[in-house]
């Protein structure tokens, strides 16, 4: 095993776990997952069957990632968020084949106790704050916030707010990372 599983942890048959990977107390990785390298699966999260995982991806406590659900790399999931997969779920009511899909992309992160109301996409290096519920797809590098989210601003790579001057530019303050803010969508600019 590349990986660590905390004795408590439940990993079925089918799974693809990479190298660095920690997964702690009480988890449930379920078949059919692909989790990537240096991962770190908090206490009491499900991963269900089709999940895929990117690496370095950092999943607090108390989170159920569910079928349909997709991560890239470098993603964080608060602790408590929640994913859906059904829009218009009925106990009473089998809809195992209208899952629907939310990829969040690269570098994005998800606050503590958001909600992901499946089939909206998460942006690269968006940023949810917590409490967050999203209800439509996020762009690329916004900050959203409230119930429903709404779209408060823009954030860097590196995990500040960017103010845009006249022209459309911004500057990291710590990074130094450049962006270019045009027809309402982010770019970084080459350093």
């Amino acid at each position: 095993m590349d990986y660590f599983a905390h004795e408590t942890a439940v990993i079925d048959d089918g799974c693809t776990i990479g190298k660095g990977t920690k997964i702690w107390h009480f988890s449930h990785i379920m078949p059919n997952c692909s989790i990537g390298e240096q991962c770190n699966i908090g206490q009491n999260v499900v991963v269900s069957p089709g999940v895929e995982l990117g690496s370095n991806v950092k999943v607090q406590n108390n989170i159920s990632i569910y079928t349909g659900v997709i991560c890239e790399d470098d993603v964080f999931l608060g602790p408590s968020m929640v994913f859906t997969n059904v829009t218009n779920p009925r106990s009473a009511v089998i809809r195992r084949d209208q899952y629907s899909k939310t990829l969040v992309k690269k570098g994005a992160s998800i606050g503590a106790n958001a909600t992901i109301v499946c089939g909206h996409d998460i942006g690269a290096y968006a940023f949810i704050g917590a409490g967050a519920v999203v209800t439509k797809t996020v762009p690329d590098y916004a900050l959203v916030v409230g119930n429903p989210a709404r779209q408060l601003g823009w954030m860097s790579e590196y995990g500040h707010r960017l103010e845009f001057d006249a022209n459309g530019l911004a500057l990291c303050p710590e990074s130094e990372e450049k962006y270019q803010l045009e027809d309402k969508k982010v770019i970084k600019l080459e350093a």
